[in-house]
Formats: structure tokens, C-alpha cells, sequence
């Protein structure tokens, strides 16, 4: 750690990657479970092992990495920054569930801007094995996704995404702020 407890940017980015080692394979599962109700999710984690094997679970990985970072770049600089333009107007610190509803409109806004990378991710994990698009490359997904379905399609799910994802930033930064206050 540096600066006291800033993390240093490649700090953030090892610590994404490695986050996502935990959280793909879950994703993978979740994302498979949801496009294919029928089959049940351990249907789904057997029939992965057995077409992929344990490389299967991790088809995704670097679009995942490719969401993520630039998520926490949007996120928590634009977090931090609301909360601080929320204490100067009140002239004192924000209380947590102040710092709540920052992280509610930052986790949306950082939602609503990587929504395509996030399409792009789904898709190279639902993709058929042995495609172009089951290879993870994510430019091409989103350039298939520009030139058949236009902005709309870069942007298809973004109101529930925004929607859930609003609702994780108000309880998980709120309470860690909470916490953070607390243990501090």
C-alpha cells in the first residue's frame, strides 16, 4: 500500500485480476444457469466440465478483468468526489447514509458506461465452444454487436443492470463506510 491507504493502480489492477480468479467461474456458472433455466446449474457445472473442462469455467476471464477495471476507475474516483462535494455544501462529513447514496449514484453511473463491456462478457461466456466469439476476444464481440444491433444493442440491459448495481453500491459502500467510521 501507498499513500496511506491508497492503493497504487497496479495495486487496484492485481488485486481486480485477482478477484476475478473467484468470481468468473461463479459467473460462468450464473450466466449459463440463466440462459439455459431447463438444464439447472448443476447440470450446467457437469456439462462445462465435460465439454470444457476447468478452462471453461474461466471463457471470460479477460472481458471480465477488461469490465472490471474500468468499472472501479468509474466507481470509486466518483464516489470519493461526491462524497467530498456533499461534505463542502453541509460543511461537515457525510454520514454513511449519505456516503450511501453516493455510492448508489456512482455504482450506476459506473454501470450505465461499462454496460457494453459487460454485454461483451456475457456473450463470450454464453458463446458456443469453438466460435469466434468463444474465443474472448472482446472488440470483435462489441463491433458484431455495433454493426447488427447499432447503440441500442451496446447498451441492451442497462436499465436492470444500472438498476441492481445502484442498489449494491447504496449497501456495500454505505455499510463499508459505516464499518470504516466505526473501526476508526
Amino acid at each position: 500500500m501507498k499513500n496511506g491507504n491508497r492503493l497504487s493502480e497496479s495495486e487496484k489492477e492485481f488485486r481486480t485480476k485477482a478477484a476475478c480468479l473467484i468470481r468468473v467461474p461463479s459467473e460462468v456458472v450464473k450466466q449459463r444457469a440463466q440462459a439455459y433455466p431447463s438444464l439447472g446449474t448443476y447440470k450446467v457445472f457437469l456439462d462445462t466440465i465435460r465439454q470444457e473442462g476447468i478452462l471453461g469455467f474461466y471463457r471470460g476471464y479477460g472481458s471480465t478483468v477488461k469490465r472490471e477495471i474500468p468499472f472501479a476507475l468509474v466507481q470509486f474516483p466518483l464516489w470519493e468526489f461526491l462524497k467530498a462535494v456533499w461534505s463542502w455544501k453541509q460543511n461537515r462529513a457525510v454520514d454513511s447514509w449519505q456516503a450511501a447514496v453516493c455510492g448508489a449514484f456512482a455504482g450506476a453511473s459506473a454501470a450505465a458506461v461499462t454496460t457494453p463491456l459487460d454485454l461483451a462478457k456475457t456473450r463470450i461466456m454464453l458463446a458456443k465452444t469453438g466460435t469466434t466469439t468463444a474465443s474472448g476476444k472482446v472488440l470483435p464481440v462489441l463491433k458484431n454487436i455495433w454493426e447488427t444491433q447499432g447503440i441500442s444493442g451496446l447498451f441492451s440491459g442497462i436499465v436492470p443492470r444500472v438498476t441492481w448495481i445502484s442498489f449494491g453500491g447504496f449497501i456495500f459502500l454505505g455499510t463499508y463506510d459505516k464499518m470504516h467510521k466505526l473501526l476508526l
